[in-house]
Formats: C-alpha cells, structure tokens, sequence
C-alpha cells in the first residue's frame, strides 16, 4: 500500500480570524470508491516450496483523489474540500505454483484452482466492505476543515495537507485494516475447508 506523508511549511497557514472565517465555506464531500482492474500472473517456484503446493500474492491499493473549492476572502482564500474520490481493490495476484508441478498437469490445474478460489476471496472482501470504506472515507472528510492560505499557489499545500489527513483518520485506518483482517479470516476459512481431493486424484 503506498501511502504520502507531507511536510508542510507552517507559514502557508494562519489560524487566525481568516482561519475562521473559512468555516462559512465548509462544503459537504461527495465521495465516489471504484475498484481498480486487476491483474493475474502465474508463475512457478524456482525452488520446492516445502509442505507448501502454492500460493497467492495480493497487492492492495488505497489512493485518494481530493478535488477542492478555492473561494476568495479578504487577505487571502479558503480552501474547502468539495469531494474525494478513492480507489480501492486489488491490482496484482501472483499466484506461485510449486515447480515440482509441471505446466498444465492435473496437479499443477488443481493447485491453480485452489489458488483461485483465494482470489474470490480476496475480491469478495473488497465487496463486503463497500459500504463501511464508503462511511470510513465521509467521515474522515467530513471532519477537515476548509483552510485558508494567502494566495492561490500555496492551495497545493492545503490538498496535500487533507490528503495526508483523510489517510490517518482513525475511522480509515480501521476500514483499510478490517479488510486486512478479513483476508486472514477468508484465506484460513478455504484452506480449514479444503480436502485437496481434487489434487489427491491427480498423485
């Protein structure tokens, strides 16, 4: 997951009565979430991989793209946050096949098959979780404030800095970490319920 932490020079900012005046600009967010289209690569072990037959490597993004209002005041502008739109979701599984199982045998179908069976799993957590990512990612832009800054050029600054405050808003951190907790339970639950019978067949 790739997420920017900003540094930002204190002087673009003053919490002064043009800070407060702000307030009055205050915008309710629209929040839009897709998922990103994946990619699926299979590929096969240089080495054995012990007790393990295969396995799947997800890679999770969480990107958040913050459109704002800029509105003029006296000394200087407000910087509100009009509506975030994040992706969320899954770009690349690696799937990795014991190479004790050549291409396209019955074994090395049968793993891949169970392999798959994590990938629906991992997508269906993605999907179960709409509606809390949408409620995390409201609430958290709910909750910043319209900034005011001298002039126009320094409105970046202020996007970075909401940006950077969406990401560590505690109900996104735990949104993006039920997720992670729901791989685990998901994963464990396929590997608990599987016979590998379909594989026994092919030994």
């Amino acid at each position: 997951m790739f997420k920017k932490i900003f540094i930002l020079p204190i002087m673009f900012f003053c919490f002064s009565a043009n800070a407060n005046e702000c307030m009055a600009y205050k915008i309710k967010p629209k929040i839009t979430i897709t998922t990103p289209e994946y990619e699926k690569h299979v590929v096969q072990s240089k080495k054995p991989m012990n007790l393990l037959h295969g396995n799947v490597v997800a890679t999770l993004v969480d990107n958040y793209d913050i459109v704002v209002e800029i509105s003029k005041i006296k000394d200087g502008y407000c910087v509100g946050l009009k509506s975030v739109a994040a992706t969320i979701g899954y770009t690349d599984f690696m799937v990795k096949i014991d190479s004790r199982h050549g291409v396209n045998t019955c074994s090395y179908k049968a793993i891949l098959n169970h392999e798959n069976r994590h990938i629906d799993a991992y997508i269906s957590v993605i999907d179960d979780n709409k509606q809390d990512l949408y409620d995390a990612i409201y609430s958290a832009a709910d909750s910043i404030m319209p900034i005011f800054v001298k002039s126009q050029m320094d409105a970046d600054s202020a996007v970075e800095k909401m940006n950077s405050e969406l990401q560590t808003h505690p109900d996104v951190v735990l949104a993006i970490q039920k997720i992670h907790a729901d791989e685990e339970i998901k994963n464990k639950n396929i590997d608990k319920q599987e016979n590998y019978s379909e594989l026994k067949s092919c030994l």
